[in-house]
């Protein structure tokens, strides 16, 4: 009996110091959601990512017909996918009943959507009404300049977007890239992607967040994170403005969370988060400046208010 007891006693000591296995949320002090996390190759791929930047879950932005793609992830990892935004080819004439039919598959949202069209052109006029007429929001990439000499333009007219949030008040946007993160600045000249240094208080895209209800942020990419680390003394303010309307991404490339891999390698205007991780790099930003309870709508709350995630 005393033998026994003494090989429980031990089994109990040499299990009391071994290291637990690190939670993913274990590094930003809780759950975070990554909502802009574009589908990967593999389950495998998806899951590396996330663990790599201690992100707990993911709400995956993929093609119109990746719902078995996504059951797939969420049968070998279950929990870690949230939802997923579908995308299809708006200048095609099939895009609206594709995109519907992925909604009716499980899409939560319609996006992200990045094509050689202007903001207000009809192509994306379409798009907004379908989004209000299934009740999902809407992402749209804006960009006004192109990094590389062939890589064009896209949702252009960010600066008079005014219009589309009148025009269609009950369609959900969400802003992204570029454009907008370069317009939270007054006076942008679209001459430059990723602009630097201290920010004109009064910028387009600031304003619309204030006004316009139906507006959101999403703070993905080098353009989020060049917008809330260019001028440190204008983010803290910024963040508490609109501490209900933005929500965190990544969009990033990397393969293991940490920069490995082609990272922002294929982007020359981001060559300064060349080698890192834009997750870590966002939510390192966002943690230093805003308060505990901002950094938890940002990483969190937020997401599940506006896209009604499923947990």
């Amino acid at each position: 009996m005393n033998t026994r007891r003494q090989f429980f006693q031990t089994v109990a000591a040499a299990a009391s110091v071994v290291p637990l296995v690190a939670q993913p949320q274990d590094l930003w002090g809780g759950p975070v959601v990554d909502c802009h996390h574009h589908l990967r190759r593999s389950p495998e791929a998806n899951i590396a990512h996330l663990d790599g930047c201690g992100v707990s879950n993911a709400m995956i932005l993929a093609r119109d017909n990746s719902a078995p793609d996504i059951a797939a992830i969420s049968a070998r990892y279950p929990g870690r996918v949230l939802g997923w935004f579908a995308s299809a080819d708006i200048t095609k004439p099939e895009a609206e009943e594709l995109l519907t039919k992925a909604v009716k598959a499980g899409a939560i949202g319609l996006g992200e959507l990045k094509f050689h069209v202007a903001a207000n052109g009809p192509e994306l006029r379409r798009m907004y009404a379908l989004a209000a007429e299934l009740k999902v929001p809407i992402l749209i990439h804006f960009q006004e300049v192109p990094h590389t000499p062939t890589e064009g333009l896209f949702a252009t007219g960010v600066k008079d977007f005014e219009v589309v949030l009148k025009a269609f008040p009950k369609t959900m946007f969400i802003g992204h890239a570029d454009a907008f993160w370069a317009n939270i600045s007054a006076g942008y000249a679209n001459d430059v992607d990723y602009p630097k240094g201290k920010i004109n208080p009064g910028g387009i895209s600031d304003k619309l967040l204030s006004d316009y209800s139906n507006l959101y942020g999403d703070l993905s990419a080098n353009s989020g994170n060049n917008a809330l680390s260019r001028d440190p003394e204008f983010t803290p303010a910024f963040l508490a403005r609109h501490r209900d309307k933005l929500i965190f991404g990544s969009d990033c490339s990397c393969t293991d969370g940490k920069g490995g891999g082609i990272s922002q390698n294929g982007n020359p205007g981001a060559s300064r988060l060349a080698g890192k991780c834009v997750a870590r790099e966002t939510l390192t930003v966002l943690k230093n400046t805003a308060s505990p309870g901002d950094f938890k709508k940002f990483a969190w709350e937020n997401a599940h208010k506006v896209y009604k995630l499923s947990a």
